[in-house]
């Protein structure tokens, strides 16, 4: 298995939408970037730590790319705001991709540029690039949590919108 770190707001957003994706055999939802060992969630969210609110996508390569992850990635959030995700607003959640070797940051820093050079956003891309730090699992409440409150009007105003847009923009990779 491959590792992969990506930071897109609400960690339950970004979970929900890899947790879609044909090859991906876990998400974990959790924070990386900060300063501090094993951050708790509400200091994470009040930015005392540093930490971007990220999950951790534990994928098989054979199956779906890296490259493929950063299309799904950058396509179901929004890389031209900085530390902001619509409503959500703080450091914790900025836009990142936390490489994890030279070849991840290669093709991040390569993909991010023709991206933007691309023309596909109207603003620029705040998206930040650099190595992962440790990365720290947030609490068990916070695992799967669309799944479990599908309901709630946050998954149905926030996170549907991501999902689908995943599967109509990737039914090649896209698995309910």
């Amino acid at each position: 298995m491959e590792r992969a770190i990506f930071a897109g707001g609400c960690f339950w957003c970004t979970e929900a939408v890899f947790q879609r994706v044909k090859g991906v055999e876990k998400v974990t939802s959790g924070f990386c970037g900060g300063n501090i060992k094993n951050p708790p969630y509400r200091e994470v969210v009040q930015g005392r730590t540093g930490h971007a609110e990220a999950v951790e996508v534990l994928y098989d390569k054979e199956k779906v790319s890296f490259q493929q992850l950063m299309e799904v990635f950058m396509a179901t959030h929004d890389p031209t705001t900085l530390n902001r995700q619509g409503y959500d607003v703080g450091t914790h959640y900025r836009s990142a991709i936390f490489t994890l070797n030279d070849e991840q940051q290669n093709q991040a820093e390569s993909f991010v540029q023709k991206l933007g050079e691309s023309g596909a956003f109207q603003d620029p891309i705040v998206t930040e690039i650099k190595r992962a730090t440790d990365f720290y699992p947030a609490e068990q409440e916070h695992y799967d949590y669309y799944n479990k409150h599908r309901s709630q009007g946050y998954c149905q105003v926030i996170i549907d919108p991501k999902v689908k847009k995943l599967m109509t923009q990737f039914p090649e990779i896209a698995q309910e």
